[in-house]
């Protein structure tokens, strides 16, 4: 049975500021699954913005006055509104960010309700633009860009590639709101409860599997395992807004399509294929995370057509082969340097799980190994929460059950963690 956790946007007061383009009419969606999160949201919008998406309807959805540029000097409010906002709001989400207003953060000027609450917002800010691809790519839009990506606690979300409201086909289109709400869970997702948004993965070469691999059993049936891809998606995107290059390679997933936006996919299907795609990709990357769940046998050729029920017993008790062990033989391979996180899926008591898998992490030779426990209610495939043991060279740690996302951090806290005493270790033999 799936188990539902609570959001970490429970209970997070946002601030979600609307700007002057047409992907403004996405933004009641974005709002309305914010609320469903159980999230506190303000909404703001700039004159243009308000000829484009109802200010009634954001109040509507929001539970709480829009506010509107013309409200920012109110002879009744005893402090600045955009002061009150930029204090209350825990986490500022600009969707979609048009080139004028990117122009005047970037710029520092403060012309304006939003241009105000973002000079004086301290927490994050979550920026998310949509323009014509002509725009987007202007150089003055480009250098703009690159600016606040370097302001404290700014998440950059590139636009993505795809028709737009001009009939153009290209870069341009806002991220899809079901990103923007993975991105704003992100930010409360870090562990100490605060809201946190620093790039510390920024430069970093990522590469992530995610997701089972199938192998054929005729046309119409495949041997397969329980993996949703949900942990190996939420670390990749986790490594993105921490600033990494992540490149994803994935079977088959269950989850929203919108979540796999801003990241380099690979699709594969087959342990032969994901093999392959981690051999081509693993040269240029530092970190791999191997969190694909692999089948563990195939068929060097599958019988053409669908097999009739009678057949299947003759076909299912022979001509399988084990799948070679793809982890194990990419840390062979690996350089100098290369951090790996393995996952191994076990049952059993603690005492037993963890004998188990301090010898297969040795084996398989991870840097770090996530086990986890597949054979407990609630955790695990198919579910939001997870948790178990970490281990790392003479050590394991228990990680408590929690949502996914949280997971990754912590995942992505000890790969760091590791890569540090690496090059301590370097700088002290050299």
């Amino acid at each position: 049975m799936k188990t539902e956790q609570a959001s970490p946007l429970c209970g997070r007061r946002v601030l979600v500021a609307v700007s002057g383009s047409i992907a403004a009419v996405k933004t009641p969606l974005l709002v309305s699954a914010l609320i469903k999160a159980g999230a506190e949201v303000r909404c703001l919008v700039t004159t243009s913005a308000a000829a484009l998406v109802s200010p009634v309807a954001l109040a509507s959805l929001s539970r709480h006055r829009c506010y509107l540029e013309a409200d920012q000097w109110d002879s009744a409010s005893s402090r600045p509104l955009h002061i009150e906002l930029a204090e209350w709001a825990e986490l500022a989400i600009v969707a979609p960010l048009s080139a004028s207003s990117l122009a005047r953060w970037s710029q520092g000027a403060a012309d304006g309700l939003l241009a105000s609450v973002l000079l004086a917002m301290e927490a994050p800010v979550i920026a998310a633009p949509a323009m014509n691809t002509a725009m987007w790519r202007h150089p003055a839009v480009q250098r703009n860009w690159l600016q606040i990506q370097d302001f404290p606690g700014v998440v950059p979300l590139l636009p993505m590639s795809g028709l737009l409201a001009c009939d153009r086909v290209g870069d341009g289109r806002m991220a899809d709101p079901a990103l923007i709400q993975l991105a704003a869970a992100s930010v409360f997702s870090r562990g100490s409860g605060a809201p946190v948004a620093n790039r510390d993965w920024s430069g970093t070469s990522v590469l992530v599997s995610a997701g089972p691999t199938q192998e054929s059993i005729d046309a119409a049936r495949f041997l397969s395992n329980r993996s949703s891809g949900r942990m190996g998606v939420l670390l990749a995107q986790a490594a993105r807004f921490r600033g990494a290059a992540v490149r994803l390679v994935h079977g088959p997933l269950d989850l929203p399509e919108a979540w796999l936006e801003g990241l380099q996919c690979t699709r594969i299907e087959t342990a032969a294929e994901l093999s392959s795609a981690l051999q081509v990709a693993l040269p240029t990357s530092e970190v791999l995370v191997m969190a694909a769940a692999v089948a563990d046998l195939r068929r060097e050729a599958a019988p053409e057509g669908k097999l009739a029920k009678l057949e299947l017993p003759a076909v299912l008790s022979s001509g399988w082969t084990e799948v070679p062990d793809l982890l194990s033989d990419l840390t062979r391979q690996r350089r100098p340097g290369q951090l790996v996180l393995g996952f191994s899926a076990l049952t059993g008591d603690d005492s037993q799980l963890l004998e188990r898998a301090e010898a297969k992490r040795m084996v398989k030779g991870c840097d770090l190994m996530m086990v986890n426990p597949v054979d407990r209610e609630g955790q695990g495939f198919g579910n939001q929460p997870n948790g178990g043991w970490l281990l790392g060279h003479g050590w394991s740690r228990k990680l408590p059950v929690m949502d996914k996302l949280s997971l990754a951090h912590r995942l992505l806290d000890a790969l760091l963690n590791a890569q540090d005493q690496a090059a301590a270790s370097a700088l002290l033999e050299s």
